[in-house]
This record gives structure tokens, sequence and C-alpha cells, in this order.
């Protein structure tokens, strides 16, 4: 350990802020999104399987973090992804399992990233990522990058599903963010709150690349899928890592680690009260005209005998999953099912306005039917059942159709 280093104190255990850094950190958000959907949906671990296992997996890789006294770019970067991935399914069991609104799940992950700031300020006087060499420090770092990517999830799901902006739309006005920030930076706003505004952006940036890859034509993506995604973009990661670790192009110095933590910023303050009340005025406004938006489509749409208007498809894909089930093919209604997902989920900004209590109501029998077909043993009976349940509630809010899609 070098001479003009304290006792008590490690070297920096955190990398430099460099395209490299930036770089990973996009790739393991973008895992993050999508190893989350391929374990709990493509092997179908469910969400509580899926997170005791990520859970458990960070602890243990956490534990060899804080067992060291320097940055190691494998164990550092191993970290970030299961952070990323763990994050999200934090979200994904309020939004999915909970039934948290989306917009409840940002203001209490925002308050919560708030106070770990607050209270990380008060003990150190400093939330500079270079300034990472006490357990203390590291540990309120690492409670930060939680809840930013559990912050990001949120935000970038509430902006591409809830208001139905579609994952593209939300990409591009997150990376115009981005970019405003940069150029902030550039203009002597300051370095940390420039850094952990980005942090967080980069999260819902990198999930709607994700989602963009990963998902079918039909619902505005590439169509890559879940796993040929989260492969490469590991051994990107991976080979970024390798690249680093040899070059050690992303270490920090002592020397200049001392130097910017002397340095005291000017106006810093005022800086950060600034931007969060313009972000707070940007993001309200935003919010409340795409709601207003989405409200004035919802009286357009609905009547007394469609409350949420046109439920064909969804009659219609429900009905082939039925007959899946009963041919005993259910690989094939496992397949058809994720279907039936993505399509609700695509939907709900344009339907949920409309009638919330009965789009509710269908909501819970859909997710009545992905438990039963993604069950680790399923059972053909309890599987029909939801499916049936399903089908007359479809039937029951568009009178119409009811004749047409009966169950048999």
């Amino acid at each position: 350990m070098p001479a003009d280093l304290p006792k008590d104190r490690m070297l920096s255990k955190v990398p430099e802020v460099t395209i490299y850094f930036w770089t990973i950190k996009i790739l393991c958000t973008t895992v993050g999104e999508t190893v989350s959907d391929f374990l709990n949906v493509n092997l179908g671990f469910g969400l509580t399987g899926t997170s005791v296992a990520m859970g458990a997996l960070l602890l243990v890789v956490l534990f060899f973090q804080f067992r060291e006294n320097k940055y190691v770019p494998g164990i550092y970067w191993l970290a970030v992804v299961l952070i990323s991935i763990f994050g999200t399914l934090i979200t994904d069991i309020l939004t999915d399992s909970l039934n948290f609104p989306l917009e409840a799940s940002t203001a209490l992950f925002s308050i919560a990233l708030g106070l770990t700031f607050a209270m990380w300020f008060a003990k150190e006087q400093t939330l500079s990522i270079h300034s990472i060499f006490t357990r203390r420090r590291e540990s309120f770092y690492w409670l930060a990058i939680l809840f930013t990517f559990a912050l990001g999830t949120a935000a970038g799901d509430l902006m591409a599903e809830r208001l139905g902006l579609g994952y593209l739309v939300t990409g591009i006005i997150v990376c115009s963010c981005i970019i405003a920030i940069t150029i902030g930076w550039r203009l002597k706003l300051d370095a940390v709150l420039s850094f952990w505004m980005a942090y967080i952006l980069t999260r819902p940036l990198g999930a709607s690349l994700g989602d963009y890859l990963s998902q079918p034509p039909a619902n505005g993506g590439l169509g890559l899928g879940a796993s040929i995604t989260s492969l490469v973009f590991l051994v990107a990661i991976l080979a970024v890592v390798v690249f680093l670790t040899l070059t050690r192009r992303d270490f920090i110095t002592v020397s200049s680690t001392k130097a910017r933590i002397d340095q005291r910023p000017s106006g810093a303050v005022w800086q950060v009260v600034i931007v969060v009340v313009l972000l707070a005025l940007a993001g309200g406004s935003g919010y409340y005209w795409r709601s207003a938006e989405l409200q004035n489509q919802a009286m357009t749409n609905s009547s007394s005998t469609a409350p949420l208007g046109d439920l064909s498809e969804f009659h219609q894909i429900a009905k082939d999953i039925l007959d899946f089930v009963r041919a005993g093919n259910l690989n094939r209604a496992k397949s058809r099912v994720d279907d039936l997902e993505i399509a609700w989920d695509n939907s709900e900004a344009r339907l949920r306005p409309m009638d919330p209590a009965k789009w509710s109501a269908v909501d819970d029998c859909i997710d009545a039917v992905l438990r039963n077909l993604r069950a680790v043993r399923q059972d053909t009976s309890k599987c029909s059942t939801a499916l049936q349940s399903l089908i007359t509630v479809l039937n029951s809010l568009d009178n119409r159709r009811s004749t047409v899609f009966q169950s048999k």
C-alpha cells in the first residue's frame, strides 16, 4: 500500500470514469433487463425464484468485493451485473406481484436514493466516486447503486409501458437527457452531480435498448430474443473487462484520487437544488400531459358495451392457448402465453385509462394464466380453468363478441 495512504484506508475500490466505464455500465443495464426476463420467463424460475437466486449470488460476490483492498475489474463488474439484475427484479416484484403502481415505485426509489445520498454526504462530506476507499463509503456506494438501478427500471417502465411511449422513444428521450447532462458538465455543472444523474439515466437507456433488441418486431423490437441478447452483451462485457484487467486503463491512482477529493466545487448545493426542481417540473409536466392524452383517447374508444374497447386480439390468443392445453401441447401453450403477456403489457397505456377497475380484473386473470402455464409442474386442469376464467371475463367486457368466443 502506498506510503501516503493512511493505514485505515484502502486503494480506490472503483474504476476511473472513462469511456470504458460507461460502455460496460450500459452493457450491464441491458443484461439486467434481458437476463432477468430470460431466467423469469424462458427458464420458468418465476420472479420469486429468480430474485432469491440472484440475491444470494449478489451477496456472495459483494462479500469478495468488500474483502479486496483495491479495485479488481472482474469482481467489481460482476457485482454491477448482478445488482443490475437484482434491481430490475425488485421493481418487477413490486409491479407484477404486489400490484404496486410504477408511479409509486418511481417516487419510492427516488426518496430512497435521496436519503442514501443525504446520509452518505452527512457522514463523509462527499459523494465522489473517487473517494471510495473506506468500508463505510463503499457500503453507501453499493446501496446507492442498487437504488439507481431500481429507480431507473421503474422510471423506464413508467415511460415505455405505463405511458405507452415504447422502448425506442423512451431510449431517445433518455439519451437526449444524457447528452444535455454532458453539455452541462462541459459548461461547469458539478462533476459529482453530473455523474450520478448520468448513472441513473443509463439504466432506462440500457433497459430500452435490451427490450428493443429482444422483443419481437410485432411489439416494436428487433426480435433477437432475451437469450441471444443476453449472451451477446455478456460476451461483450467479458471482453472489455479482460482488456481492462490486462491494460489497467481504468485504475485510479492515489495521487489523482487525492487531487479530485481536495477540490471543492462552488455552488454545488444550489446546482443540485436547481437540477432536482427542473427534473421534477419537466417529469411532472410530461407525465400530466401524456396521462391527459391517454385519458382523452380512452374516452373516445370506450363504450357501454365495450368498456375496454376492442379485445378481440386477447380473445384469440386465449382461445389458442386453451386449444393447445386441451390438446396436451403445453410447450406450444407456453410459447403462446408469452404473446399474451407481451400484447397485454403493450396495451396497458391504451386500455387502463378506459376503466382501471375492469382492466385490473382482466390483468388478474392474465396473471393467473401466466402462473399456471409457467409453473414448474403444470396442472392441465388448473391451466384450463384459468384460461376459461379469462375468456369469460373478456366476453363480459365485449358483449358483441361473446357468442363468438365462448369457451367450448
